[in-house]
């Protein structure tokens, strides 16, 4: 517990989703006190002057398929959430939605229990459970394993709607062919986040699906129907239906950015384009090959593959995929910023844990004017301070 009041100044502060500055942002008892001028901070708050820069909230990351060298498909434990939490911490996702592939029920079963007890056990960062498959398209499943695709059936159903009574978030990425209609709003009904992914279905698929429940798309742009002149395909009805949002890997190896750009400008409302970094074991550490499903992934540069070339996931970090847009797409900074914290916070119904706000949780990170990760704080306790020498190096 942290109960000292600390005072951060000398950097802007995205307060209420608006650039603010001159001003201290105040953190008492492991949450954000206040926001003052700097000539009213409190006499017994303890000053931190940082050189310039950003404040904003802790990323929120929805795809985290592992970190710190663990995937959580191998070893669904609180371990391994503990684990992969702190490695993304590190990189400033301070809030994660651990992801499980394709995989076994069995395995299923233990990860939605893995992620129960982690919560229950305080693990910092956890905010819910995201199961990508295995209710996919076989054409469509990229690095999934073909093996373990398969339709939904009614076991499948009943043990994500408990699942979703036990957990306070659940995303279930799917495919609309591989599900019903009333599956989907069984799902929708019971609060569990559906998500439109590794799919071939066509426009008029994917709006009865929305109509149904669905909210979202997963990574947008692959593992999915393209848009054409005459079939709007997934990516079409992901930018023209506003109950819609779409997670977007902004690394610029799997979208081209003068796609993000244009899906960035077209996405209708209220549905919104967010960022996920899709990462995989190599996020936060060093290492250079792992595998997934007994196959080998390999990292160049910051390209993930299977042995064939398939592209299996991403090792990018949220403040990259931020830079990116706003370098690259123009996108400007506070939305940018918005679409890796206020945005994907509130697609799974949290949206002031996204913000920086009295009472919220001190989760932040501190950013050069370049967009370069400084200093991260969760629940008000720096946690990784960048050495900005070393850096300034590379």
């Amino acid at each position: 517990m942290n109960s000292q009041c600390t005072a951060l100044t000398g950097a802007a502060i995205l307060w209420k989703g608006q650039l603010v500055y001159n001003k201290a942002l105040l953190l008492a008892d492991e949450k954000i006190a206040g926001l003052v001028a700097r000539t009213d901070i409190p006499t017994d708050a303890v000053a931190h002057s940082l050189d310039g820069g950003i404040l904003a909230p802790g990323f929120v990351d929805l795809q985290v398929n592992g970190g710190g060298g663990v995937m959580f498909n191998d070893a669904p434990t609180v371990a391994t959430l503990q684990t992969m939490s702190q490695a993304h911490a590190r990189i400033g996702a301070t809030t994660i939605l651990p992801t499980l592939i394709t995989d076994t029920p069995e395995i299923v079963s233990c990860a939605i229990d893995a992620v129960e007890a982690a919560i229950a056990q305080g693990v910092a960062g956890i905010a819910g459970l995201h199961l990508e498959g295995p209710h996919l398209c076989p054409d469509r499943k990229g690095a999934h394993d073909g093996a373990l695709i398969r339709k939904m059936n009614d076991a499948d159903l009943d043990l994500l709607l408990r699942a979703a009574s036990r957990l306070p978030v659940l995303k279930v990425t799917l495919a609309p062919e591989s599900v019903t209609l009333d599956q989907i709003r069984q799902l929708a009904a019971s609060g569990i986040l559906v998500s439109l992914g590794h799919t071939n279905a066509d426009y008029a698929t994917c709006a009865a699906a929305a109509q149904a429940g669905a909210r979202c798309v997963t990574h947008l742009f692959n593992a999915q129907s393209q848009m054409g002149n005459r079939e709007p395909g997934t990516v079409g009805a992901a930018l023209a239906l506003g109950a819609l949002s779409a997670g977007i890997i902004a690394d610029g190896v799997h979208v081209h950015p003068a796609s993000m750009l244009n899906a960035l400008r077209a996405k209708s409302g209220p549905g919104e384009v967010f960022l996920v970094s899709d990462a995989m074991a190599t996020a936060g550490s060093d290492i250079l090959t792992f595998l997934l499903n007994g196959r080998e992934i390999r990292r160049t540069k910051n390209r993930l593959t299977l042995a064939d070339g398939t592209l299996a996931g991403a090792h990018l970090e949220l403040a990259d995929a931020v830079r990116f847009i706003i370098n690259h797409c123009h996108d400007p900074l506070e939305r940018a910023l918005a679409r890796a914290t206020s945005l994907p916070a509130a697609v799974i119904g949290q949206a002031q844990g996204g913000q920086l706000l009295p009472g919220t949780a001190a989760n932040i990170v501190h950013l050069s004017d370049t967009i370069e990760l400084q200093t991260v704080w969760q629940n008000g306790s720096v946690i990784q301070k960048i050495d900005t020498r070393q850096q300034s190096q590379n």
